[in-house]
């Protein structure tokens, strides 16, 4: 093979977009017709992988309970459960004794954390994070850090955090309790990819931990454990191109063996004895086990490990640079028009994953998001994307102001307090990404060609 057949061949496999569920649904317009759906939430779920949606129906006729059956198939159901965990260790590139134990989401995961986090742990978040990250810390101790506007001013903050903890301390630096920090590796709204190898490095120099919000992450980088040198990942099957309703908490499996279990009932429960004078004796899992008490989500499980093998071996190189390609030209297509302005906390030219917000001048959110499922058949989300303090940060509202996650109640025309978002991955069609690009363009040059008005706090097409 050539020179030139190689980079060809190359070049192939990174405008491949891997075929996803929906590809070939089609949506009516108001203005007549119907077309290909362009589905550009997928910060919110992306859509299932083709391949992951034929394991999962390969597997479904021997579907069966796990751990508990002596037949046929729950021995394989059993195998097939706990071959998932494995392939997610090695996903995420875990330590031998890391745990691997399977939640319903990142949310999930994330309070299961802060469910076994040992008595007087500090946690320190950012407050520009999702509000599964944000919020799941609030009984415990928590320092909430300021927004950083660059990557170094990340970590200049928490480096100081941390420092001021062991400062004010009558103990000694590395006897003044647990600490833990909680950081995303990739906003949920802008994109932006955070310095998390330079913010583990500080966190293990104050013999702090580290836990990583990996939701946005992993779909479209490589997560390695190991590698970033974190203590426990978490994320969601459901943006990993695996629906279901399943997610993942990997890491360190002191605090969690030590800790109660996160629900009390059968699958945790290594033994339980009636005990003398009333009630009971638990003997609890040491391993996954102990936090996954009830029937496991089974397919869950098996599709977010048919996700991760696809992922695998459709290459992430190849991945990332199909994907930093539609970055650079959405971001150059919507820096070409004056009135919409691209939202960011580092910087337009920081790196992202394919997760890019926007507000138009002289368009509410809504009725601009409205318009693009309407009459193009583009499907983005608009709002506070569950980051309501960092949303209102980037808008230059008051951050401590209380709202609603989706629109607020205003007419098309009016100032937006939210803002739009477009995102995109694997299964993303280049001709999606244009469509989308036109029809920005398009509208804030010409205006909607339909009559819209809010419903419910959501701005409508009228109908």
């Amino acid at each position: 093979m050539s020179v030139s057949d190689v980079s060809t061949a190359l070049d192939q496999t990174v405008c491949a977009p891997l075929p996803v569920l929906g590809r070939d649904v089609h949506v009516p317009l108001v203005t007549g017709g119907e077309v290909t759906y362009a589905a550009l939430d997928y910060a919110a779920s992306a859509p299932a992988l083709q391949r992951v949606w034929d394991d999962v129906a390969a597997y479904a006729p021997y579907y069966a309970s796990v751990h508990r059956g002596a037949g046929y198939l729950s021995q394989l159901s059993t195998d097939r459960f706990e071959q998932s965990r494995a392939v997610v260790a090695d996903f995420l590139g875990c330590r031998p004794d890391d745990q691997v134990i399977f939640t319903r989401s990142t949310t999930d995961s994330l309070n299961l954390l802060a469910s076994v986090i040992p008595d007087g742990t500090r946690v320190y978040v950012f407050e520009t994070e999702h509000h599964a990250s944000l919020l799941p810390w609030r009984d415990g101790d928590v320092s909430y850090l300021p927004a950083p506007r660059t990557p170094q001013q990340a970590v200049a903050t928490l480096e100081n955090a941390l420092a001021d903890r062991a400062a004010t301390s009558t103990a000694s630096a590395a006897d003044c309790g647990p600490a833990l920090v909680c950081v995303t590796g990739a906003s949920n709204v802008t994109g932006e990819l955070w310095p998390v190898w330079e913010l583990a490095a500080v966190a293990r120099a104050h013999g702090a931990r580290i836990v990583l919000d990996a939701a946005q992450l992993a779909p479209h980088h490589p997560v390695d454990i190991a590698a970033l040198d974190v203590d426990y990942v978490a994320f969601s099957g459901h943006k990993l191109y695996a629906p279901f309703g399943s997610g993942v908490l990997a890491g360190r499996a002191d605090w969690l063996r030590s800790a109660e279990p996160y629900l009390a009932g059968g699958g945790a429960s290594k033994r339980v004895a009636r005990r003398a004078g009333g009630g009971v004796d638990v003997e609890w899992h040491t391993s996954a086990a102990r936090h996954e008490a009830g029937s496991p989500n089974v397919i869950g499980a098996y599709a977010i490990a048919s996700a991760c093998r696809a992922l695998t071996e459709a290459g992430f190189d190849a991945l990332v640079a199909r994907e930093q390609k539609l970055v650079d030209q959405v971001m150059a297509s919507l820096k070409r028009i004056p009135q919409v302005k691209v939202v960011s906390l580092f910087g337009d030219d920081s790196p992202r994953v394919g997760v890019i917000s926007f507000v138009v001048d002289g368009w509410n959110s809504s009725h601009f998001a409205a318009a693009l499922s309407a009459e193009y058949g583009i499907g983005v989300r608009d709002g506070l994307f569950c980051a309501h303090p960092l949303v209102r940060i980037l808008l230059g509202s008051d951050p401590d102001e209380l709202g609603e996650c989706g629109a607020p109640e205003a007419e098309p025309g009016e100032r937006s307090l939210n803002a739009v978002r477009v995102s995109f991955g694997a299964g993303t069609p280049d001709e999606h990404v244009e469509r989308f690009l036109h029809a920005v363009a398009e509208l804030v040059r010409e205006g909607a060609k339909w009559n819209y008005h809010t419903e419910d706090g959501r701005c409508v097409p009228v109908s």
